[in-house]
């Protein structure tokens, strides 16, 4: 798949994970677009310290709900996190690294570049 979204370094956006399969729209990028309402525009790589956070946030990414054909996230697993999200647990000292051609690049209206690179995997 080919896109023309742009991401945080100013190049062709990269693919995060297909499996899982991750992005708003279920494509393996971290698109973002209309109704996307929490910017599913940060390719992380989680970890289990990243993932406790969430869950005491009310965001339990690791149990798996069938029902929206999500499998349960583990540590070590690429996904496209929330924005406001991935910036609550950097403000916490709990964000997890993140691959910087995967992230959007409407993801720097919210976060600024230099803290991405801090954590770039």
């Amino acid at each position: 798949m080919t896109t023309q979204a742009r991401n945080v370094l100013g190049t062709p956006l990269q693919p995060c994970c297909t499996d899982p399969m991750t992005g708003f729209y279920r494509d393996g990028y971290c698109h973002t677009g209309p109704g996307d309402v929490g910017q599913h525009t940060v390719c992380v790589i989680l970890t289990e310290e990243f993932l406790a956070f969430s869950k005491a946030q009310g965001n339990d990414l690791s149990t798996p709900m069938p029902q929206y054909e999500f499998p349960g996230l583990k540590p070590g697993d690429r996904w496209c996190l929330c924005v406001t999200r991935w910036a609550e647990a950097w403000r916490a000292g709990k964000a997890p690294k993140v691959q910087l051609d995967g992230c959007h690049l409407s993801a720097l209206e919210f976060i600024d570049l230099d803290d991405l690179k801090a954590y770039a995997f």
